[in-house]
């Protein structure tokens, strides 16, 4: 049926694209977890001058401290 170089061959496809989907399925997922990490907005509560950080694009979050609700700091 198929000869021993043509079994090889499409071994060796199948195999490739296995690593081929692992890699871009890894590469996509390590690619969100980075970009949700480095969005992060930072906080200075003007009632207990604590800085905290909120993850994502927030203009104003509450406080873990005391609940106050700040608005972003810009630089």
């Amino acid at each position: 049926m198929f000869d021993l170089t043509t079994a090889t061959v499409v071994y060796c496809l199948i195999v490739a694209a296995f690593f081929l989907g692992l890699w871009i399925y890894y590469d996509r997922r390590d690619h969100a977890r980075f970009e949700a990490e480095r969005r992060r907005t930072i906080f200075h509560c003007v009632k207990c001058d604590r800085v905290y950080e909120a993850r994502g694009e927030h203009l104003e979050a509450d406080c873990p401290n005391c609940g106050f609700k700040n608005g972003h700091l810009r630089f």
